[in-house]
């Protein structure tokens, strides 16, 4: 038996945003021969559940790069961001007015000026474009509105587990980061347009290793495939990394392995060919 851990974006989705027929079968093929399949996204969970609803696919899911974990809907492991670290990126984001979301245990929630920080990031024709995706996410997934931090650091109940946030300009990005880095036991996951900030101990590598020792399966038998630099931990502790052929190259120098693209059904030749033992025809 292996653990198969899937990226979503960028890897068991296409660039359509939908998980092939080839995808599908293949995924369902390998949990019918025994094998445990998760999900280990950097989306929360209220933004992966409706997408694997659609398709009908059961499996643990590993959201906000592996701060959250649950199986059968119920929480197994979550790690939190610490109230000082929290104040202390708050005020960062707000020096930069960078817009931001905010992932936790109650749910996702924005900035109510959260479309006025988008425009100020997304400036160009082609931005524009890229603003009402980014609104249109937001509304689709029903993220809740908060007029500060303090309205959520009020409420006990609340933790956070990741601070999403766009940053698109290189200048303020380096300098944002360079003043989170100044932040004590973060982990800091940056791609060209946003950067996922989350407790040190909260990574897809730490998740995947979790959920190994979970399901009592040794680490050599467990398989990562994705795409991204927040994928790049998972690689690090898999007993075989597999990188996505749409995968950057920063990204493949981490893998064992590479797929056909997330357009060309490379989560089914992944699994046929290393889990299944299946020769593809492509």
């Amino acid at each position: 038996m292996k653990l198969i851990a899937l990226d979503l974006d960028g890897t068991t989705f296409n660039s359509r945003h939908e998980i092939s027929k080839e995808n599908l079968e293949v995924i369902q093929k390998a949990q019918e021969q025994g094998h445990k399949v998760m999900v280990l996204s950097g989306r929360a969970l209220e933004e992966i559940k409706p997408d694997l609803e659609k398709y009908e696919l059961l499996c643990p899911v590993g959201a906000n790069n592996g701060a959250s974990l649950f199986v059968m809907n119920q929480i197994v492991n979550m790690i939190s961001l610490q109230p000082e670290q929290i104040n202390k990126i708050v005020l960062e984001v707000d020096k930069e007015y960078l817009p931001y979301r905010i992932t936790t245990n109650k749910g996702v929630f924005v900035p109510n000026d959260y479309v006025q920080r988008l425009q100020k990031v997304l400036t160009t024709e082609d931005d524009k474009k890229k603003l009402e995706i980014y609104k249109a996410y937001s509304e689709r997934y029903g993220h809740q509105q908060i007029d500060h931090i303090e309205d959520i650091l009020n409420d006990k109940s609340i933790s956070i587990q990741k601070y999403f946030v766009y940053t698109l300009d290189p200048l303020q990005k380096s300098r944002f980061k360079t003043l989170l880095d100044l932040i004590d036991d973060l982990y800091i996951a940056a791609t060209p347009l946003f950067m996922d900030i989350m407790h040190n101990q909260a990574s897809k590598g730490n998740a995947l290793k979790y959920m190994a020792e979970y399901y009592n399966i040794p680490l050599e038998d467990t398989v990562a495939i994705g795409d991204e630099v927040n994928d790049i931990t998972m690689f690090q502790i898999a007993g075989l990394a597999i990188a996505m052929g749409n995968a950057t190259d920063e990204v493949k120098k981490y893998s064992d392995v590479v797929t056909l693209t997330n357009d060309e059904h490379g989560v089914a030749y992944a699994i046929n060919k290393y889990v299944l033992g299946i020769e593809n025809e492509n």
